[in-house]
């Protein structure tokens, strides 16, 4: 009947396995793990983008056209959405 409310029962253990094959299918659509993960290292970053420059990557940097956090001197990491927005701003559609 229309309107009507019908109610579902389901274990526990069966709850559990239905989220589980749900984030797993989630992911799977969403690729590896790497594309995943927010912050990624330099090199990560620069096959994320198909560059092989750390002068590049240290440009874009600069230029505020990808976000960064320096955890120390030598260590730095890139905000994986960032290049995600970055990439898609310079995509341009075939004819």
């Amino acid at each position: 009947m229309e309107g009507e409310n019908n109610l579902i029962m389901i274990s526990d253990k069966n709850l559990i396995e239905l989220v589980e094959r749900t984030i797993s299918h989630l992911e799977k659509l969403q690729g590896n793990k790497e594309q995943k993960e927010r912050w990624i290292d330099g090199e990560t970053a620069k096959k994320r983008m198909g560059i092989k420059s750390d002068t590049t990557l240290q440009k874009f940097r600069d230029e505020g056209k990808i976000r960064f956090a320096k955890i120390s001197k030598k260590i730095i990491m890139y905000d994986s959405f960032s290049i995600d927005d970055f990439l898609e701003s310079n995509s341009h559609e075939t004819f």
